[in-house]
């Protein structure tokens, strides 16, 4: 379904009836045949490309030059006597950073503190990562911006990468139905959203210095699968990655930007470096990149490299059309950036971040149920730890400080009149009352990693704390995986909050007194220990986190670049925990619930099939329990004999469903080609072989409640 967007704020519904929208088609719980809506910008390429030509035959060779690389850090540069406005980009994907210091341009004065992007895809929510994603757009509208510089869809294949809060997880096929939905919401308000970073950043330890080794058969099954949701849904802008790519930074890298981007993708709009991320800027304008920020640092030498004849006018030209006809094309150069109207939705888009951590906050573990507590019984409720009277956040060119802050201390006073907060309980305190809450957390941002155990202290708390009471809840503020190996089973329940945004912690008070059934699962795998995971071992020898300081300059990375080879191959995530037949602490889709869910009836349209046929699986939720509720049906598919090595099992479907107690609903999702079919490096394209496929059912990767054979002819 192709959707075209005129960005009059009266044209579309507002965003209250849109949740109200959303709500219903999540309650009567759709069939899941996949088929994503597509953008559309309101002016063709073909006329953009008209548009921008007029104006290139205009320009001058150094005003073309100055098209090309970024004014004043965030901007593009305008030329007012050729109509071409000034235009600013801004972080991130979880809200509008409000950068300081910047001289041009007026900036909000606030700005939505949205949950992060890890939690967002906890929800398992297309339809809300939609209307998230507009809620963000219209205040960039409302704060004259341009482009925003996200979504970021990197692979989590560690948990120590200090940007997997910006994420969506460590599954390809989650990650894509997330992103897709949230380009068009994006871009539904006018806003250019810019799919990041392209291709395989994920780890931030020195980045700027890391030469990525991997293969054509993972990048095109794991790390390029969003990145192709992302292009086949109308994104208009991409951004390259600051790390090489065998052997090449990715911003001057002709083989991820000409042929695996422009080419193989057909992505056909906007490219533009990181921040200071290329050095030669010869490759940079060979490669097909278009822009270079935030300044140009490289372009220094483009006149000799003119005067030489070792790059073209003609490559200029190309990169100054492509930006024009991106700006053009989205209706940029008739009618302002700017929309203070917006400002009036911004109690709204409150509501949809309070939503979002209602439906992504994630309940791991819930011994004898201890969950939910009684907002009105008489029991005495410690609560100690970090971050109860701060915000936790994740740092960086992400962070948004957001507005009017509900503190953990807030939302559970509030809610539990005989909740006590104690910054330093003693041993009596944690005895004498009848439940202990703990919050624990991380400190994750951009440009470096952060270890994946707690802090020394923390991790003391948790113990100290359950080894004076039976009754303790951890909560987890984090943007990805922790160590929980040594006190997991010594405590009664585990909740994982993880950067949930200004108001958050409304939501986690609602779950945790009952008035919501916790509805989030895991889009990651949380293992045992570092060890365990695909990444172990992935900093140079004799390094430590500690020594990994952040190269800001491009002359320091080129002298001390590092091989990183991704081993693995495809086995990321739950692929590689399945393969190695490591039991992780909590598997991929796990997710409790207050009341309880029961798969059946799993039927598929056929037994047999051509490789070019689709096959309808339908099967029913019925929830078992006492209180309404959701969960997440996930549908794998496992190869049973394959010519290459294969996956155990692969996410290929999932439906969210809501239930009333003793509801049930059919649900339907649709399994084409592509869910069978694997990248193969001698034909260099996707193959499905002939045999036999199972389709597996179940609430989590490590709980499959039925399975069905399907032979492919």
């Amino acid at each position: 379904m192709n959707i075209m967007y005129p960005f009059s704020r009266n044209s579309k519904p507002h965003i209250l009836l849109a949740t109200m929208v959303l709500m219903m088609m999540v309650f009567t719980a759709s069939p899941a045949v996949h088929a994503a809506p597509v953008f559309t910008p309101p002016i063709s390429e073909a006329v953009a490309i008209q548009r921008a030509d007029s104006i290139l035959e205009l320009m001058s060779l150094d005003e073309k030059l100055l098209m090309i690389k970024g004014y004043d850090r965030f901007y593009l540069k305008g030329f007012e006597k050729y109509g071409i406005p000034q235009f600013y980009l801004s972080d991130a994907t979880q809200g509008v950073h409000i950068r300081e210091g910047l001289s041009l341009g007026e900036q909000l004065e606030k700005s939505t503190a949205f949950p992060s992007p890890i939690l967002l895809a906890s929800t398992w929510n297309p339809d809300l990562a939609e209307i998230y994603a507009q809620s963000v757009g219209e205040e960039c509208r409302a704060g004259d911006i341009a482009v925003l510089l996200g979504p970021g869809m990197n692979i989590y294949r560690i948990s120590q990468n200090g940007r997997n809060f910006e994420y969506q997880g460590e599954d390809p096929y989650l990650a894509a139905r997330m992103i897709e939905r949230y380009v068009v919401g994006m871009q539904s308000t006018g806003t250019i959203a810019t799919l990041k970073h392209f291709i395989a950043n994920n780890n931030e330890y020195r980045r700027k210095a890391c030469n990525v080794i991997v293969d054509e058969r993972a990048l095109h099954e794991i790390y390029m699968p969003a990145f192709k949701a992302g292009v086949d849904a109308g994104a208009m802008a991409v951004m390259t990655a600051y790390n090489l790519v065998n052997g090449e930074w990715s911003g001057q890298n002709e083989t991820l930007i000409s042929e695996n981007l422009r080419g193989e993708l057909g992505f056909k709009w906007l490219v533009m470096t990181d921040w200071r991320s290329v050095i030669d800027s010869r490759k940079v304008i060979a490669s097909g990149q278009d822009l270079e920020m935030p300044g140009g640092e490289s372009m220094h030498n483009v006149g000799e490299l003119l005067e030489a004849g070792e790059i073209t006018e003609a490559q200029i030209d190309r990169m100054v059309r492509s930006i024009l006809k991106t700006f053009i094309a989205m209706g940029m150069f008739d009618r302002p950036v700017k929309d203070e109207s917006y400002l009036d939705n911004f109690p709204q888009h409150v509501e949809v971040a309070l939503n979002t951590a209602r439906e992504g906050i994630v309940l791991l573990k819930n011994d004898k149920n201890i969950l939910p507590l009684s907002a009105g019984a008489n029991q005495k409720i410690l609560l100690t730890g970090e971050y109860i009277e701060t915000l936790a956040t994740g740092g960086g060119s992400a962070n948004v400080k957001g507005y009017d802050h509900v503190t953990m201390k807030d939302a559970l006073t509030v809610t539990f009149k005989t909740l006590k907060y104690m910054p330093e309980p003693g041993d009596e305190d944690f005895q004498s009352a009848d439940v202990v809450i703990v919050s624990v957390g991380t400190d994750d941002s951009e440009s470096r990693d952060r270890p994946f155990a707690l802090s020394a202290e923390q991790e003391n708390l948790v113990l100290r704390a359950s080894g004076l009471n039976k009754n303790v809840i951890v909560v987890v503020n984090s943007g990805g995986g922790i160590r929980m190996t040594d006190w997991n089973d010594k405590v009664s329940a585990i909740v994982y909050n993880w950067f949930s945004g200004q108001v958050g912690n409304q939501a986690l008070a609602e779950i945790i007194s009952g008035k919501i059934s916790p509805s989030g699962h895991l889009p990651i795998t949380i293992e045992k220990e570092f060890a365990d995971s695909p990444g172990t071992g992935y900093l140079p020898a004799g390094a430590t986190l500690e020594s990994g300081q952040n190269i800001r300059k491009m002359e320091v990375a080129v002298k001390s670049v590092y091989d990183l080879e991704y081993k693995e191959g495809i086995f990321v995530g739950y692929r590689w925990y399945e393969s190695k037949n490591i039991a992780p602490l909590y598997p991929f889709g796990h997710g409790l619930s207050y009341t309880s869910f029961e798969f059946s009836k799993l039927q598929l349209s056929t037994q047999k099939m051509s490789a070019k046929d689709t096959v309808e699986v339908s099967f029913e939720v019925r929830n078992t329990g006492n209180v309404a509720g959701a969960t997440v049906a996930q549908l794998y598919v496992q190869d049973v004999k394959a010519s290459v090595p294969r996956p155990v099992k692969e996410l290929k479907g999932f439906q969210k469903v809501w239930l009333e107690p003793g509801e049930k609903q059919k649900v339907s999702i649709s399994l084409g080609t592509s869910a069978f079919a694997f990248w193969d490096v001698k034909s260099n394209n996707w193959k499905v072989e002939a045999g036999d496929f199972k389709i597996l059912l179940g609430e989590s990767s490590g709980d499959i409640a039925e399975a069905e054979m399907l032979h492919i002819q």
